[in-house]
């Protein structure tokens, strides 16, 4: 994720002053032992919890994978229709808000102006949404979903006995990209929309703290700054936590099985641990050298490596083909959307509940993280412009990687199914972390651009520890962004152990757990979020008029 540098809030408005000094007193914190900037209770509470839910997994694995297995269930199989509701809702709250009024209203008040081009921040957008997941699920997803379990039920190119079909071929690869793009799409950018331009105005246009919290002053006044306030932001930090130790976690497993594809290292736990520590030690570095020499400089190089590694697919590969499915996916996208996102009468059971509900829970969960540094480049943005952007710009940033990788490894797969490694880790015998090997296997230089990809992978794992371990620390020092680097070195820390006790206790289904149980309540509060996120741009328009 790129660093910023974070512009100063301009004066409380009229509609929203209040005389908060005191409840501020109570975020504000102080230094403490280890150089701590301890804030209130939302610093120790989050610590103290994070630190008791290590211990208790790391003595209790089998109990604790237990549990995590039945909260999966229980999210993907109960609450399903709930996550494709509000996801669903999402969308149209920020579609409306565009559309409506609303969407003339600037961030940061009317004579804001935008602090960066719109060249570097669509590149900004584009770089908070791309992570581990590009990797780990560029090629699974488009394969799995065209072979195994197509959205929408489409019939998979290969029959009961093996044999494949070529007149199948062209819809399910389409509606297998499809799929890919319905997880990856406008849905996840809709609840990042939410969350950072809830940030936005109530940090830019209302002068209150760049904090969860600051949203809720509508509905709860000074209160916000007591009790209610310190709840919404442990929510936010457990989200985060968790969210981050999710993509840690699938990180450290693709990490290995490139590590064993490339140079035979064995694929297993302690490996998968070692490789977690290495690199939140690194992100350790990366914090202690800040954010010009720690974030900044790792994210550009992120960057260029992400680019030079996509334009060698493209070029490398089947050039057309990867085009094409590109083309006709986002077609099928825009056809079948209203299907696809419906959460009632759909036959289609085992894609919804394994796949979208996992991805709705995760980008909640992600929403915090993500949605603060949006709001820390968008100012000086309307809110038509704002919405309009991060919904489109990097969906189609996504759409055109997740396009290239699936259809590259379809046509590779359905040119030489007996020989396709991609059709023996992603069919035959699931291993979603050897996918992207699988693909590249068949492609010049395998050897080089694996090693590549291994390389992309634990520098998306450094910077997203980092830049995690930023966010967090925000949270829990009062919207502060300068706190003590020793609290940004222990949160950075705790995301390292949080992912390790999590594959240690159960692996993908603990990891989807702990995503799952964070992002029910943080749903909650997103909903909330929402109706004041009306109330501050009703007074703003009011104050335009």
């Amino acid at each position: 994720m790129s660093d910023t540098q974070e512009p100063a809030p301009p004066p409380v408005a009229s509609d929203m002053q209040t005389d908060y000094t005191v409840g501020q007193d109570n975020i504000e914190g102080s230094l403490g032992p280890f150089g701590f900037d301890i804030h209130n209770r939302v610093f120790a509470i989050s610590a103290l919890s994070s630190v008791v839910f290590i211990i208790l997994t790391l003595v209790f694995p089998g109990r604790a994978a237990g549990i995590f297995q039945s909260i999966v269930s229980f999210s993907t199989g109960t609450l399903d229709s709930y996550f494709m509701i509000v996801v669903d809702f999402f969308i149209v709250f920020s579609i409306a808000l565009a559309v409506l009024p609303y969407g003339k209203v600037r961030l940061g008040g009317p004579d804001a102006k935008p602090e960066y081009g719109y060249l570097s921040w669509f590149a900004m957008l584009f770089a908070a949404g791309i992570g581990i997941g590009l990797l780990f699920f560029g090629v699974l997803e488009p394969v799995y979903h065209a072979n195994v379990s197509s959205p929408l039920n489409v019939p998979s190119p290969f029959g009961a006995d093996g044999t494949l079909n070529p007149g199948a071929i062209a819809d399910a690869t389409a509606m297998g990209l499809a799929g890919t793009y319905l997880h990856w799409g406008i849905h996840g950018w809709a609840v990042y929309v939410v969350m950072a331009l809830a940030l936005s105005i109530f940090t830019y246009n209302k002068g209150l703290p760049f904090s969860i919290r600051s949203a809720f002053f509508p509905i709860l006044g000074d209160r916000v700054w007591g009790w209610w306030g310190h709840i919404i932001d442990i929510l936010a930090v457990f989200s985060t936590l968790f969210g981050l130790a999710t993509s840690l976690g699938l990180g450290a497993q693709q990490a290995n099985a490139g590590l064993n594809f490339v140079f035979g290292l064995e694929v297993n736990n302690f490996t998968q641990v070692a490789v977690i520590v290495m690199v939140t030690a690194a992100a350790l570095v990366s914090v202690w050298r800040g954010l010009d020499g720690g974030v900044k400089r790792l994210s550009e190089i992120n960057m260029l490596m992400a680019v030079v590694f996509f334009l060698f697919v493209l070029f490398a590969g089947p050039t057309l083909a990867a085009l094409a499915g590109f083309w006709n996916g986002l077609e099928a996208y825009v056809t079948e959307f209203i299907p696809l996102s419906a959460p009632f009468g759909r036959d289609d059971d085992a894609f919804r509940q394994s796949w979208t509900i996992f991805y709705w829970a995760w980008w909640i969960s992600w929403a915090p993280f993500v949605g603060m540094f949006i709001a820390r480049v968008s100012r000086g943005r309307t809110v038509r412009e704002f919405v309009i952007c991060v919904l489109l710009i990097p969906s189609m940033c996504i759409f055109l990687w997740m396009g290239v990788f699936g259809a590259t490894a379809l046509e590779q797969l359905y040119s030489n199914p007996a020989g396709s490694l991609v059709k023996e880790y992603v069919i035959d015998n699931y291993s979603p972390e050897l996918s992207l090997f699988g693909m590249l296997n068949e492609l010049p230089l395998s050897g080089l651009t694996s090693t590549l990809g291994i390389i992309l992978a634990l520098i998306f794992f450094i910077t997203s520890s980092d830049s995690g371990s930023l966010v967090i620390d925000t949270i829990t020092a009062g919207g502060k962004i300068d706190a003590p680097r020793p609290q940004r070195m222990f949160w950075a820390t705790v995301e390292g152990l949080i992912a390790i006790v999590l594959l240690l206790g159960g692996g993908l289904s603990a990891l989807q757990a702990g995503v799952t149980a964070t992002a029910i309540p943080f749903s909650v509060v997103m909903l909330v979020m929402c109706y004041t996120i009306v109330k501050a741009l009703n007074g703003e328009l009011q104050r335009i008029k």
